[in-house]
């Protein structure tokens, strides 16, 4: 490649991607990529080609693969937040919100495999999910335990609450693998029918 060919690859780069936007556009590869195949077969290349930059461009925002895993993860976990406020926010509050929740939580693992495999490897799950700190949008785990807390009351001792919130999210996750892997089929009716508070 000559030197002219370098010199126009930079300046696309430089004219396509400012202040912060590739590392953005570079999330956004990765996840349109880990839709389509296992998080262990992602390869930065790959993601630099699609997002038409150098693989050097790459590695000034992740130097390795776990860093970008990192931040699909992260990402993932946003999105999911995401879609239990859009879910919530169509339901009466209380149960119907809080089932509403759950089937999102459902859906979201159906519809995005192996993203959710991935959030759920490096998750402490809704039990031991640390509180965001000042200014941090919650993810969707803490968004589950504000949920099981203000649904059963803040006086509920915190052993019971641990209980509940363990029971809520093994019904919702036990259902979403059982479907992801196959055992029972992706119906919506069978998740409506299944996801249901008064279980807790």
């Amino acid at each position: 490649m000559s030197e002219k060919d370098n010199t126009v690859n930079i300046n696309s780069e430089k004219n396509r991607y400012h202040h912060g936007d590739l590392r953005s556009a570079l999330i956004e590869e990765g996840l349109k990529l880990i839709d389509t195949g296992p998080a262990e077969a992602l390869s930065l290349r790959e993601i630099a080609r699609n997002a038409g930059v150098s693989a050097t461009a790459v590695y000034r925002h992740f130097p390795d693969k776990a860093a970008l895993l990192g931040a699909l993860c992260l990402e993932g976990h946003h999105r999911m937040a995401a879609a239990f406020r859009k879910a919530m926010a169509s339901s009466a509050p209380g149960v119907e919100a809080f089932n509403a929740m759950g089937r999102a939580y459902v859906h979201f693992a159906l519809a995005h495999p192996s993203l959710f495999r991935l959030m759920m490897a490096q998750s402490a799950g809704p039990v031991s999910a640390p509180p965001p700190s000042a200014g941090e949008p919650a993810d969707g785990m803490q968004i589950l335990v504000n949920a099981i807390d203000s649904l059963f009351g803040a006086d509920t001792p915190q052993s019971a609450r641990e209980v509940r919130r363990l029971k809520a999210w093994s019904l919702v996750h036990g259902l979403a693998m059982l479907m992801l892997d196959g055992h029972v089929p992706s119906e919506p009716a069978l998740i409506e029918a299944v996801v249901d508070a008064s279980v807790l």
